[in-house]
């Protein structure tokens, strides 16, 4: 997989560019958390699990692996709820994917339509979340299945400065803050 640049950690960016659950759980926990703290937390996983692993975490009983998740410094501002949001979508790639993430955008060979399909139908993962994680595999990973650009809609733009997939440097990461807060003024109005 390529070097991502999310989180401006080095460590935590190449356990998300090695491991497709890592960067999964770090796009579900990218909500009301600035992004690269959400992208940071599988990292914090990872030292406290004494390694990431999907299978690892969907075999920890929920409690425990909440306790994992809102010791200091936590996972998530909303550590516990978010920790069971994980844990569902850990046992989830199991339970449907026998714990090969990837086989979300590769498994026969589906579509931009069909990927955003199988990521809407993830335990914490609405529309925009799906797009999004779409069309960051899109831009930075080279997953481009056939119509993934208009499966993901506006964030599948090119030059687009969206969200998460837009960020590969700490200056498209300010370029993205900016959009956001014009979003979020423009809303109130």
């Amino acid at each position: 997989m390529p070097k991502l640049n999310l989180t401006g950690d080095a460590a935590a960016d190449t356990l998300l560019s090695d491991d497709p659950f890592a960067l999964l759980s770090g796009m579900l926990l990218d909500q009301q958390v600035a992004m690269e703290v959400a992208f940071a937390g599988p990292k914090k996983l990872d030292e406290r699990m004494d390694g990431f692993d999907v299978h690892k975490i969907a075999a920890t009983d929920v409690d425990s692996f909440v306790e994992l998740c809102v010791a200091k410094p936590a996972i998530h501002r909303y550590g516990a709820s978010m920790g069971k949001r994980l844990h569902a979508l850990a046992r989830y790639i199991v339970d449907h994917y026998d714990g090969d993430t990837a086989e979300l955008w590769t498994y026969g060979d589906p579509d931009g339509k069909e990927v955003l399909k199988r990521l809407k139908a993830l335990p914490g993962f609405g529309d925009q979340k799906a797009r999004i994680f779409l069309a960051l595999l899109g831009k930075q990973l080279g997953v481009q299945p056939a119509g993934w650009r208009e499966a993901a809609g506006a964030y599948g733009e090119e030059g687009a400065r969206r969200s998460i997939a837009d960020v590969v440097d700490p200056d498209t990461l300010a370029e993205v803050r900016t959009f956001k807060k014009a979003q979020k003024a423009a809303a109130k109005k």
